[in-house]
C-alpha cells in the first residue's frame, strides 16, 4: 500500500507533467486533426497503455538494461523514429474531400499508433526510472504493486487531458475539412507533426 502522504504529494506533481506539453500531447493533436475526436481520444488512451507497461517494466527491473545497454536504447529509438515517419507517410496519403472518413477502424488504429509510438521511446521507461521510484515506499509491500499504482495515476491523468486536446483537434479538423485542397493541407500538417516528432527522438539524449 502506498503511503498517503507520498500519494498526496504524487498526485499534483504528475497533474502538472501531464500539464506539460509533449510528444504525447502533440502526437494526441495530430490523431485528432488526422481522423477525428475518436481516434484523439483513442490515441491517448493508446500512449496511457504505454505508460502502464513502461511503469510495468521499471517495476520489474527491466527498466535498468534500457538504461545500462546503449544498443537496447538505440534500437528502441530508432524503431520509433522509422514508426513515426511511416505514420507521416500515410497522413500525406489522406485527401479526402468533405466526408472525411472515420471508419470503426481508425480508432484501433491511433489506440495501436498511440500504444507503439509511446513504447518504443525509451526515454519514457528512463523518465519512470528517474520520477515514480521516489514515491516508492519499500516497507509498504511490493514495489511492483506500487509502481503500477503511481503508473495509473500518470496514465489516468495523461489519458483525460490529451485526450482532450485530441478532442478539441477532431473538432477543428471536422470544421475546416471542407475541400480537397484544405483535406490535403491538413493532412500536410499532420505529417509535419510526425516527422517533427520523429526528428526530437532521433536526436533525443540518454540523459
Amino acid at each position: 500500500m502506498i503511503d498517503p502522504v507520498l500519494l498526496a504529494a504524487f498526485v499534483p506533481a504528475a497533474l502538472l507533467l501531464n500539464l506539460t506539453p509533449g510528444a504525447d500531447m502533440v502526437f494526441c493533436l495530430g490523431q485528432g486533426l488526422r481522423a477525428g475526436t475518436r481516434a484523439g481520444v483513442a490515441a491517448s488512451a493508446g500512449i496511457s497503455a504505454g505508460v502502464l507497461v513502461h511503469v510495468a517494466l521499471a517495476g520489474l527491473g527491466l527498466g535498468a538494461a534500457v538504461a545500462a545497454a546503449p544498443w537496447l536504447f538505440e534500437a528502441i529509438r530508432w524503431a520509433g523514429v522509422a514508426y513515426l515517419l511511416w505514420l507521416a507517410v500515410g497522413a500525406l496519403r489522406v485527401t479526402a474531400p468533405v466526408a472525411r472518413p472515420v471508419v470503426p477502424a481508425s480508432a484501433r488504429r491511433a489506440f495501436r499508433d498511440g500504444f507503439a509510438v509511446n513504447l518504443m521511446n525509451p526515454k519514457v521507461i528512463l523518465f519512470v526510472l528517474a520520477f515514480v521510484p521516489q514515491f516508492v515506499d519499500t516497507s509498504r509491500g511490493p514495489v511492483l504493486i506500487q509502481f503500477l499504482m503511481l503508473g495509473a495515476v500518470i496514465a489516468v491523468g495523461g489519458f483525460a487531458i490529451n485526450a482532450l486536446v485530441g478532442v478539441f483537434a477532431g473538432r477543428i479538423g471536422g470544421w475546416i475539412t471542407r475541400s480537397n485542397r484544405v483535406s490535403r493541407g491538413l493532412g500536410a500538417a499532420t505529417a509535419a507533426i510526425f516527422t517533427a516528432l520523429a526528428v526530437r527522438l532521433a536526436f533525443l539524449e540518454r540523459a
